[in-house]
């Protein structure tokens, strides 16, 4: 299924939307320019396939014009032309300094802050500040779902630099719950289930909401879900303005995965309400070297591992840890490209296929345990105590990726020790992390033996498993406890 990756962006001109719906793609993505993962610009042109885009801003910079670009491809000159007036544009912005005129057009155009930083050599909070400076603002404005047969008055809302005033006011002051984003098989649906159960428990206790996500194949993208719903991008300066235009009363980031997770510390950094588990302990169970000081520190194991930045040094470690390994590039989410290796000539053959190491690339190798058991634990807890803890069993060994993993709901192959050990960790892990909200922890065990191999301080993808199961709504529990709200444990 090749279709994976699907967005949506709305915007008032091509360019703005395009360059929307780029970013919404990936986080790596800035908007319309060159990437890295374009080997061959003309095999590109030649030959669709989702690098394309990318492609053709590669040939721009290379000095391809709209008509030997248009003969390769045969995309129509009207997409091509206005995709040349963002690379123009892009040009035409100064190293050392922008006018505002220019920078006003240039949000017009769909840069982002983040683009526009790399270009000018600076970064995404310095332009947010200019902009700020020169009341350059996006405006909101509702999307017309009559066709303007008579005025439209829905909450379907989206920002744009191609207006002079908003179509909505700002009154409400809502609690805005930050979505998934972009499609994915094996995360969208489920933290969507999360996303939804979360405003949908927030109306009942008389709260105002507003959504923020971009993927039209969900039910928190229904425009009759939530008071107010923002079809856009999960960014940092996306929410930021949308947090100050709605004087927001806080944010939930803990239901929507990993997208929301990754701008947690940002955004706190920017003063605005995080609702649930403090941002920094987020970064605490986020950061690698940060989490396994913090095992060590409270008396929870954890399997061996290192990040390494080179292939000698990947070398070294295996034989000293001996084989196999689980091998997996930094930095990557939801466990994807991980690889378990056997011998060296494996190793050798992964790290110079999957990843060229470096010190800006580095690679994270762990023991990997044979013949053991993966325990996936859910919980809830407020002020570092559980509230409530859902333990389930993978039916497959250790090392099948839990997005891919079959689950049992009670355990019915697990020792009541392991299982006791498993509790005793997580309530360790939850008062060491201050954890107030949903969080989840994966563990390994073998002879009731327990390892931690990560813990994520927000909803899991097996959050409506588990609340399905037991009929004890996980997600309803997580949000009552960080809005405040009692809760029976």
């Amino acid at each position: 299924m090749k279709s994976v990756g699907e967005v949506m962006a709305i915007g008032r001109t091509f360019e703005e939307t395009i360059q929307k719906a780029i970013r919404a793609i990936d986080d790596r993505f800035t908007g319309f320019g060159e990437s890295e993962m374009v080997d061959d610009i003309d095999y590109e042109l030649l030959n669709p396939t989702d690098m394309r885009l990318f492609a053709i801003a590669a040939a721009f910079k290379k000095g391809y014009s709209v008509d030997k670009i248009w003969q390769m491809t045969n995309i129509d000159k009207w997409f091509l032309t206005r995709l040349f007036k963002i690379h123009t544009l892009e040009s035409a912005i100064s190293i050392t300094s922008i006018h505002p005129s220019l920078l006003r057009r240039a949000k017009q155009m769909g840069f982002s802050d983040r683009h526009l930083g790399a270009c000018l050599g600076s970064n995404e909070l310095a332009v947010r500040r200019l902009r700020q400076e020169n009341y350059i603002a996006p405006f909101v404005k509702q999307i017309d779902t009559v066709a303007a047969e008579f005025p439209a008055f829905t909450n379907y809302l989206y920002t744009t630099y191609n207006a002079s005033e908003h179509d909505v006011r700002f009154d409400d002051r809502g609690v805005m719950v930050i979505g998934s984003g972009v499609y994915r098989i094996g995360s969208s649906v489920e933290f969507d289930w999360c996303a939804v159960r979360a405003i949908r428990t927030l109306r009942e206790q008389g709260r105002k909401t507003v959504m923020v996500n971009y993927n039209p194949e969900t039910v928190s993208t229904d425009y009759d879900e939530a008071d107010r719903l923002y079809f856009e991008t999960i960014s940092l300066e996306t929410i930021l303005d949308i947090y100050e235009l709605e004087q927001s009363q806080g944010v939930i980031l803990s239901m929507g995965g990993q997208t929301p997770n990754n701008i947690a510390l940002p955004l706190y950094r920017q003063n605005v309400k995080i609702l649930g588990t403090s941002p920094e302990m987020i970064d605490t169970a986020e950061n690698r070297f940060k989490f396994s000081r913090l095992l060590d520190k409270i008396g929870v194991d954890q399997p061996l591992w290192k990040e390494l930045t080179s292939f000698e040094e990947a070398r070294a470690f295996c034989q000293k840890v001996s084989y196999p390994v689980l091998v997996r590039p930094s930095y990557v989410l939801s466990g994807a490209a991980m690889n378990v290796v056997y011998t060296e000539a494996d190793l050798s053959n992964y790290l110079s296929q999957a990843t060229a190491v470096s010190r800006e690339h580095p690679v994270v190798i762990s023991k990997y345990i044979e013949q053991a058991k993966e325990i996936e634990m859910d919980a809830v807890a407020k002020d570092g105590k559980l509230v409530m803890h859902y333990i389930s069993e993978h039916i497959e060994n250790a090392g099948v990726h839990s997005g891919d993993a079959t689950l049992v709901l009670p355990p019915q192959d697990l020792d009541p020790e392991t299982v006791r050990r498993i509790v005793d960790a997580t309530q360790k892990i939850g008062n060491a992390l201050n954890v107030t909200g949903p969080f989840n922890i994966q563990f390994i065990a073998k002879n009731n033996d327990i390892k931690v191999i990560e813990c994520n301080l927000r909803g899991a993808r097996s959050f409506p498993f588990v609340s399905k199961v037991t009929g004890v709504d996980a997600v309803e529990m997580a949000t009552k406890v960080m809005l405040g709200i009692p809760v029976e444990a």
